[in-house]
């Protein structure tokens, strides 16, 4: 995909504040340190805003703002306004790079929520780890961003202890579906692609090392390149393999118009994928032809949980156009434990932040890992390598237009 220049949004939002020493900015950059000073913290954001999945992108950004505009009219920090940044990585990992390196160089950044894709997100943990910025993802599920390249041998190792994460990862979405199709609908045979990217490839495979494990077999695989959208041949093969279903390791993009071949070509077979598909856009894309496809999504249906309903309800009457989709729970709950690491350093030094920028974002990062609230997905905690306590999974069905979910619980493993 040809580079676009980055977008940058930002928004600015004021309340009333103590007066406050801190690294961030004052009085519109540097004022005067007079009582009447107010402390601006800047929380990036990097996404998609353009290009084929801004859909996900601009419901991270819409989400991570409101969280940023309660925060400011609730006063949640005293004596200081957060102001949200936001960056276009269009899905690609050296944009988001080109993002991180930007956002470390702006002194007022304690904190960034994102990126969507786990790709970008690879890409940019070394910068926030050497600048010692934390780095809050809502959407990001491959384990080795957090476990290190081994951790299917056990062998677990943090690499950047600056990057946490809202949404539970692959190693358990993966054989999460894996459960529902071989137990619940019986399902035997599979035929498995993926895009060979971090996030397609690592999803497709913890999925079939749990459906083996469980009896099924796999029937075929291939691999697909995210940026073509004639998949003839593959739909042909995946329609004449007798699979019962055809699991999808990519996103919707490509997910949709595959899936949509491969019923063109004669396949009666639901595809299924990840929390990459479960996006409207996916049954937009597919238009008439997506009904019975299934995909599976971090956490519980946002409408069904009560620690939701004012979120839901504030991200309408804030009149955004767009929907905050499958990610717009963890983008508030990303943005908000931004919120609370650095309201707990305001603590821990007599109600100011550090003068200086670089022990300031230190004292973030130390103070992240010990956040701790009831948020709009549910409990937010982190353990010891930056992953969620929370590995609550959904299954949905496209039903009559719509993805209906038909499944909700929690993965115990083994």
């Amino acid at each position: 995909m040809r580079h676009r220049p980055l977008l940058v949004l930002t928004t600015t939002l004021t309340v009333s504040a103590l007066a406050l020493t801190a690294c961030g900015s004052r009085d519109a950059k540097g004022g005067s340190g007079d009582s009447g000073g107010k402390t601006t913290v800047v929380i990036g954001l990097d996404a998609p805003l353009t290009g084929d999945l801004s859909a996900l992108g601009q419901g991270i950004k819409n989400s991570s703002e409101l969280a940023v505009k309660t925060a400011n009219r609730t006063e949640e920090v005293k004596g200081v306004t957060f102001k949200l940044q936001a960056l276009d990585d269009q899905g690609q990992a050296g944009s988001g790079q080109q993002n991180a390196t930007k956002l470390v160089g702006d002194s007022d950044v304690l904190g960034v929520v994102g990126p969507l894709n786990s790709h970008v997100g690879q890409s940019m943990q070394k910068v926030f780890g050497t600048a010692h910025l934390v780095q809050v993802s809502p959407a990001n599920t491959a384990p080795q961003l957090t476990q290190g390249p081994d951790w299917q041998t056990g062998d677990k190792k943090r690499l950047f202890d600056t990057y946490f994460r809202t949404a539970t990862t692959d190693a358990v979405q993966g054989p999460y579906a894996a459960r529902y199709l071989y137990g619940k609908k019986k399902f035997r045979k599979a035929y498995i692609i993926d895009d060979k990217k971090t996030y397609g490839a690592g999803l497709a495979g913890t999925f079939t090392d749990e459906f083996k494990k469980l009896g099924g077999k796999v029937v075929g695989t291939d691999h697909v390149n995210p940026e073509d959208r004639d998949f003839s041949a593959v739909a042909t093969k995946v329609a004449t393999s007798r699979a019962d279903f055809v699991y999808i390791g990519s996103e919707y993009p490509t997910a949709a118009p595959l899936s949509a071949q491969i019923k063109k070509a004669g396949g009666t077979m639901p595809a299924i994928g990840g929390d990459a598909l479960y996006s409207a856009e996916y049954i937009k894309l597919h238009k008439k032809k997506s009904e019975g496809d299934m995909a599976t999504s971090v956490g519980a249906p946002l409408e069904t949980l009560d620690t939701a309903k004012t979120f839901v309800r504030n991200y309408r009457e804030a009149g955004y156009k767009l929907p905050y989709e499958a990610y717009g729970g963890y983008s508030y709950d990303s943005a908000w434990a931004i919120v609370q690491a650095v309201k707990a350093v305001v603590q821990k030094n007599d109600g100011k932040l550090p003068d200086d920028h670089e022990k300031a974002r230190e004292q973030v990062v130390e103070a992240m890992q010990d956040v701790k609230f009831d948020g709009v997905t549910g409990q937010v905690s982190f353990d010891k390598y930056g992953d969620t306590t929370n590995k609550q999974l959904s299954v949905y069905e496209v039903k009559g237009g719509k993805h209906v979910p038909v499944q909700t619980g929690t993965f115990r493993g083994n």
